[in-house]
């Protein structure tokens, strides 16, 4: 759905999860609710309920409450919708549902990949719109799921199958001009190799290490790129705009020190260039605020949510980290990628808040647990260990 309509996920996964829950409830009836509040009241969901409650009460303090609700409306239905998935898709799927779902994600990398090929005539056959850019978002749903899914078909005894998966994705991906989906293909490689290969503790250590810099670095990321890249990486990077990313970077990241604790409020991005954080800023700076969003998950974070809201996400990040540890080795490296893969690309892509890319990695979230709950019995003691 995403390779032909690229802001389809939410649908999808809500529509997934209204079936998976109307199905619990006529299996189980009253019960389906206890089932699905239940993790919310371990450290991880705790966490998360207190991160999502300072997204509310930020509207005590939001110049702009409009524009709070409406993405809020967007982000919390789909947040919900992937958390039910989440949690009742993985014990429910039939046998039939593992083929399908990475034979449909095979066609659909063939179908990007041969789009790309041909210059996209096949949009212009179905009327759509005609843009490289327009399979950047199926792209990045496509590297959060490959892995899960190749880990489920390995776990199978299909291993010949995972690699086709892998590839025919890689492919898709390096073809085409999403360099936020390459980045995340290299850097979910890198961190699936470490997860697979090193002592599990060394592995946990590395991974709380990259999310440690990405939530400590994304206030001075623009400072920090502004001093230390070079003239010829500019120019290599035209296409991707790296100077004015670099200026917006910077531009958020000053608004993050004249209100630092507290943020100018969730939500705030499309008029950031409004908040009151702003109007100490240069022009020069404000203008450059003005695009929507900082082009960084973790920096768009500290602009609205401020350290207090930084520090619970971090909270969820690591305590959701810390339950992958106990996955079996082959789904532990596959949470690791994960992990890698979107940390790569929040830190240099889209809004932090945006109901396509909740909806995908609670798709990958699905998947990968769907892969715990169904692993064989006969999975070796090297393996889990």
């Amino acid at each position: 759905m995403m390779a032909l309509a690229n802001r389809s996920s939410p649908l999808v996964v809500g529509i997934g999860a209204l079936l998976f829950l109307a199905g619990a409830v006529a299996e189980q009836g009253g019960r389906a609710v206890t089932l699905l509040i239940g993790p919310l009241r371990t450290p991880l969901g705790l966490a998360a309920l207190a991160f999502l409650g300072w997204c509310l009460a930020s509207l005590a303090w939001t110049p702009f409450p409009g524009l709070w609700g409406r993405v809020l409306s967007e982000f919390l239905p789909t947040l919900v919708a992937a958390a039910i998935l989440a949690r009742l898709a993985p014990v429910r799927l039939p046998p039939w549902a593992l083929p399908l779902g990475a034979g449909l994600l095979a066609a659909a990398c063939l179908y990007i990949a041969g789009s790309l090929a041909l210059d996209l005539a096949p949009q212009a056959w179905l009327g759509q719109r005609v843009a490289l850019f327009m399979f950047n978002r199926p792209l990045l749903t496509v590297l959060m799921l490959a892995g899960p899914l190749a880990a489920f078909l390995a776990l199978r005894g299909h291993r010949l199958a995972a690699g086709a998966l892998v590839t025919v994705a890689a492919l898709a991906i390096l073809r085409s001009i999403s360099g936020a989906a390459a980045l995340g293909l290299l850097a979910g490689g890198v961190m699936f190799a470490v997860g697979r290969f090193l002592p599990r503790r060394i592995a946990l250590a590395l991974a709380a290490l990259t999310l440690a810099l990405a939530f400590a670095l994304a206030p001075v990321e623009g400072d920090i790129l502004h001093r230390l890249m070079p003239e010829a990486a500019h120019e290599r990077l035209t296409q991707s705009s790296s100077r004015a990313r670099v200026a917006i970077a910077q531009s958020f990241g000053a608004a993050v020190a004249q209100a630092p604790w507290i943020g100018s409020g969730y939500g705030m991005g499309l008029r950031f260039a409004e908040v009151p954080a702003a109007a100490s800023l240069e022009p020069e700076m404000r203008a450059m605020l003005a695009v929507g969003h900082p082009h960084n998950s973790f920096l768009q974070i500290w602009s609205e949510l401020g350290f207090v809201g930084a520090g619970l996400a971090a909270l969820v990040a690591f305590l959701a980290l810390r339950a992958a540890s106990a996955l079996p080795r082959l789904l532990f490296a596959t949470a690791l990628g994960l992990l890698g893969a979107a940390v790569a690309v929040m830190f240099v892509e889209h809004g932090a808040w945006q109901g396509w890319w909740t909806a995908g990695c609670g798709a990958a979230i699905t998947w990968l647990r769907a892969a715990s709950c169904a692993r064989p019995p006969y999975e070796s003691a090297r393996e889990s260990a």
